[in-house]
């Protein structure tokens, strides 16, 4: 392997659970609440089943060879010439993923809290963080990743338990008004955002120390995540309405917002900033660590840190070019990156997985 690191079980959910939050903290309550309405909570939790699927599909590809990742079995799979294809097919999956990761954090901090700084400064200042991170390697991020975990749940309660006042349940109702297919519209969205975006996953499971615990610490780190978007989902449509959470970009800031215990206790709102700050740092390091694994594989490196700092470079320039506005990020995320998703997080898993299984059948 082009590192020599191992992680614990439970810091692999911890990174599972930290990815899934991720961007998905302030983006999908409005994703779910566009196609379903007040059923958005609904479609929520049947995209979390969806996410439990593709976390199944993962780990039976990562168990077939536990000491390699994605770019190495598939030229064990595939051969040399073939797999390298694939994963030069698969490089821009995570590249355009951190890119748009990026994106998102400027967009946000841009509109909401620095209206002035240039969205150029905020690229280069939060992706060098990253780089940092990536460049101390997984075992270090994973860590990190279980000292913040206990600190972002006790965030979370705080945030649910201060809302709750605002709670109005008319809000959500009436339950199913236009049947099964908005709610289904939804949970693909979200099954797609972020849970077909495991596939990145594929580059850290080699890195568990017990390869038989992945599924366990898969199953966990996507309930856990799933459970608190669904929840935020949820607050947002009983507090500030399932069509203003639909319009809002950041309908789960908003709902931050509304927070007012006694005339003294206001606008909280920093404290979601603070857990999608928490949260989307993990989410862009695993996703640029992917980047950085795979084409340093495809290169036949014999390790990967040569290549943080210039892949930072491109990543920083492609998040400039590659959505010129947060309307079309939001966009895209509605009506491409399920296609886009799917390709790459379901498509050519299941087609390495079919692969290798007709070859152990043959042998």
């Amino acid at each position: 392997m082009l590192e020599k690191a191992k992680i614990e079980a439970r810091q692999f959910a911890m990174l599972v659970f930290m990815f899934t939050a991720g961007s998905s903290l302030l983006l999908a309550p409005a994703m779910l609440a566009a196609p379903a309405k007040q059923d958005a909570w609904l479609a929520g939790i049947l995209g979390v089943g969806a996410g439990l699927l593709f976390g199944l599909l993962y780990t039976k590809l990562g168990r077939l060879y536990p000491e390699m990742n994605m770019a190495q079995y598939s030229e064990k799979i595939l051969g040399k010439w073939m797999g390298k294809a694939v994963s030069l097919l698969f490089l821009p999956f995570p590249f355009l993923l951190a890119s748009l990761v990026l994106r998102n954090i400027g967009d946000f901090l841009t509109v909401y809290i620095m209206p002035e700084t240039p969205i150029q400064f905020i690229h280069v200042l939060m992706l060098s963080v990253v780089m940092m991170g990536i460049r101390l390697g997984i075992e270090t991020i994973a860590r990190a990743a279980e000292i913040i975990f206990p600190w972002f749940i006790l965030l979370f309660l705080l945030l649910a338990i201060f809302v709750s006042p605002q709670i109005d349940v008319q809000k959500i109702q009436p339950v199913l008004e236009e049947g099964m297919k908005p709610v289904l519209h939804g949970a693909l969205l979200f099954a797609a955002y972020p849970f077909m975006e495991y596939a990145t996953f594929l580059f850290i499971i080699p890195y568990v120390n017990r390869p038989e615990k992945v599924g366990k610490a898969f199953f966990a780190g996507t309930c856990m995540g799933g459970t608190v978007i669904v929840l935020l989902t949820a607050l947002s449509v009983l507090v500030i309405g399932p069509d203003h959470t639909a319009r809002d970009v950041y309908p789960s800031y908003v709902l931050a917002q509304k927070v007012n215990i006694g005339d003294f206790l206001q606008r909280i709102e920093a404290i979601i900033a603070g857990l999608w700050f928490i949260s989307i740092f993990f989410k862009l390091s695993i996703s640029f660590y992917a980047t950085a694994l795979s084409l340093a594989q495809i290169l036949n490196l014999k390790e990967y840190r040569m290549l943080v700092f210039p892949l930072g470079m491109m990543v920083v320039v492609f998040s400039l070019v590659s959505s010129p506005n947060i309307v079309y990020n939001f966009t895209v995320v509605l009506q491409v990156w399920v296609f886009f998703a799917g390709t790459f997080g379901l498509f050519l898993p299941l087609f390495l997985l079919g692969v290798a299984a007709i070859r152990k059948r043959h042998s």
